[in-house]
């Protein structure tokens, strides 16, 4: 009731601003200007009466917008009829303000005076409307086609990145399993170590499967998770440091994300050498942005290695999932070379405030 009651306001406001419009001509001549205001404002309050009738008829009419001849010659049908009312409704209205008599609306001189004077511009005035109403509609189709496609693309982007983070899952999977299998004979009190660890790390996984980001704290968590099975097959041979700044704990990231890059750094920086091996995790604020970054005094990477075209699949899908959730180029994936010996992976993220258990906020 209150949308009918607002939209009829606004109609009548608009019909009378364009009434004091038209009526500027005949008070800036010295007409009279209580007949020049009444009139204009007569005229276009009926043609405010009409206008929904016209508009009632167009919605009825038995052809689609993609028939636009058919349209036009059925409103070419209907203009004449419809003009020809609107000269009595103008009628009732100069009555109505007081300015002819009621008897003029049952009179048959009527029409024929209209036909007359003032009937052609009254038949254009009907055209305009129809005009005014078409390009409305078609407005609106444009607005909802772009939301469509807005929602299609989001979808697509959704389903996009749930397939890429499928993907990355029973990869994890695999790899984890592998190493637990080499440790079943050769010490099977560390291998059931180890799959109790993978169990608190497949539960926290599937809590998280249907997010894309969560807060790094529960990132932390599930690396916590892989680096115990890690260093329970490496031992004192593997050190793994996490450096992360307490105002960034709660930060958004997208979920699975550290743990392919320490897999990365274990696996490709020191896995099949003698050597012992530090992997240093660490996540700091950078002005609006979120800083991570996974170090390695490995063997460093490879002549040749680039990350389009040479980088595995953990890899590789972490900067597609990367690309995906951000995609206004606010987030970067870097792999180099450190100069000290080893690789350095650095992430750059949007700071994005998140609500904490408290219910405070990191502040922008």
């Amino acid at each position: 009731m209150t949308r009918v009651v607002g939209r009829t306001a606004v109609a009548v406001a608009a019909w009378t601003a364009i009434g004091l419009v038209f009526a500027l001509p005949g008070l800036s001549a010295g007409r009279n200007w209580r007949l020049s205001l009444l009139g204009s404002l007569a005229q276009w309050w009926s043609w405010g009466l009409v206008a929904p009738l016209i508009v009632a008829a167009d919605r009825l009419l038995p052809s689609s917008d993609k028939q636009l001849a058919r349209r036009i010659l059925l409103h070419f049908l209907l203009s004449v009829p419809v003009t020809a009312a609107y000269v009595y409704v103008f009628a009732a209205m100069l009555a109505v303000v007081g300015i002819e008599q009621w008897r003029i609306v049952a009179d048959p001189k009527t029409i024929l005076s209209a036909l007359r004077g003032m009937f052609l511009w009254n038949w254009l005035v009907y055209w305009l409307i129809v005009g005014a109403w078409q390009v409305y509609r078609y407005y609106g189709r444009y607005l909802s086609s772009e939301l469509r496609m807005e929602r299609l693309e989001r979808r697509f982007s959704e389903a996009r990145l749930h397939s890429l983070r499928m993907q990355l899952d029973p990869h994890f999977l695999f790899n984890a399993l592998n190493t637990i299998s080499s440790q079943v004979e050769r010490d099977p009190r560390l291998a059931r170590s180890m799959i109790e660890h993978l169990g608190n790390l497949l539960r926290l996984s599937l809590e998280s499967r249907d997010r894309q980001e969560i807060p790094l704290a529960e990132e932390l968590a599930f690396l916590e998770h892989y680096i115990a099975i890690q260093q329970i097959r490496f031992g004192d041979r593997l050190t793994i440091e996490l450096q992360i700044d307490p105002d960034v704990r709660h930060a958004s990231v997208p979920s699975l994300l550290l743990q392919p890059l320490v897999e990365n750094a274990i696996r490709h920086g020191f896995s099949r050498r003698s050597s012992d091996g530090t992997v240093i995790v660490s996540a700091r604020r950078a002005g609006r942005q979120l800083d991570i970054r996974v170090l390695d005094n490995g063997g460093g990477l490879p002549e040749g290695w680039t990350l389009e075209t040479t980088a595995g699949l953990g890899l590789s899908l972490t900067r597609d999932r990367i690309a995906g959730l951000y995609p206004d180029g606010k987030s970067r994936l870097t792999v180099r070379r450190r100069s000290t010996g080893g690789t350095e992976v650095e992430i750059t993220l949007p700071l994005t405030p998140v609500e904490q258990e408290d219910g405070d906020l990191i502040p922008a």
